[in-house]
């Protein structure tokens, strides 16, 4: 006779409904960023933070855009490195506006993109944050934390067990 798995108790968490746009299935595509490239400014905090920490708006974009596989500190530490011994990190950061561009459906421009980060990286970064800010993510809790964040509160029934069974 094999023992038994007790019943599960709690509140189990499961798959639901996204509070926010998934990366990579975009409801329709969408032309270009919902905010202008000059728009830095509506957001002071975010564009201060960028203008004198651009590795950690980096760092929280990476890590969305990666979907958590890389971690907002490894992200933002690389970016700094880069930053700090050739000064091309906008080489970097411009790859990542590309692959969140292709997730959104976005029209994909690699020349423009890189000019983009090129001529105005502080600004190009918070345009970045702010569209995935607009999609529901908060940024901060970082991926792992808006996948808890999502599935948060969503009460499935416990599994039944089966019946007699010799």
């Amino acid at each position: 006779m094999k023992p038994q798995q007790p019943a599960a108790m709690g509140i189990p968490v499961g798959q639901g409904t996204a509070p926010f746009a998934p990366l990579n299935q975009p409801a329709a595509a969408v032309a270009d960023f919902s905010t202008g490239l000059c728009d830095c400014f509506s957001d002071i905090d975010l564009c201060c933070l960028t203008c004198w920490c651009p590795c950690i708006t980096f760092g929280r974009i990476a890590e969305i855009v990666d979907k958590g596989s890389s971690s907002c500190g490894t992200s933002g530490a690389l970016y700094s490195l880069i930053m700090g011994l050739t000064m091309c990190q906008w080489i970097y950061s411009c790859t990542y506006r590309t692959k969140l561009k292709a997730q959104l459906g976005m029209q994909e421009n690699n020349c423009g993109d890189c000019c983009t980060h090129f001529w105005c990286e502080p600004c190009a970064l918070v345009q970045e944050y702010r569209e995935l800010q607009r999609l529901g993510y908060d940024l901060a809790l970082g991926w792992h934390g808006n996948m808890e964040r999502q599935n948060q509160g969503i009460v499935m029934p416990p599994s039944v067990p089966g019946g007699m069974t010799r």
